[in-house]
């Protein structure tokens, strides 16, 4: 599983409620979400998420568990979400709706704001599509791989 876009760069400690605020957690069209995502860190962010692929430090997704931040993402056209941690519920949310995320030590430094990437969620890794270097993470398996082909998790089970 591929996916190719350009690098947005955010930083360490990326909470849910900067993800998507909670006022506007009464929505849950994905579209909608994603008008307001990341709005108190960058106003300007559903302009330039489509297809895009967010590149973040550490503890990406921490706080509260809700589910719209990943929707928010997703609904902004964000392609996939780099980090270099995540924290675990926001990771388990991004693949139940469908939305790949890889984790990648030390990719915030290596990787610079409007560079083509391409992730490969089942090698684990970020290419650098001018250079060809190669940065390694930890690659998905199992399940939640599964989960992630089908196009998140009613999808899934939808199949089974």
């Amino acid at each position: 599983m591929k996916v190719r876009g350009r690098a947005l760069i955010y930083g360490d400690k990326i909470d849910t409620d900067v993800i998507i605020p909670a006022k506007y957690l009464v929505y849950t069209d994905p579209a909608v979400l994603g008008q307001h995502a990341m709005e108190p860190l960058d106003p300007d962010f559903p302009k330039k998420a489509k297809g895009a692929i967010l590149v973040a430090g550490r503890a990406f997704g921490m706080g509260s568990s809700r589910e719209q931040a990943a929707l928010a993402l997703k609904g902004a056209g964000v392609l996939a979400v780099v980090a270099e941690s995540f924290a675990r519920i926001f990771f388990r949310n991004a693949v139940n709706v469908g939305l790949p995320v890889l984790q990648v030590p030390g990719v915030r430094q290596k990787v610079t704001e409007g560079e083509e990437i391409e992730v490969d969620i089942e090698a684990g890794t970020v290419t650098k599509v001018a250079t060809g270097e190669v940065i390694v993470g930890k690659p998905l398996r199992g399940l939640p791989l599964e989960i992630l082909k089908a196009g998140g998790l009613l999808n899934y089970l939808k199949k089974a």
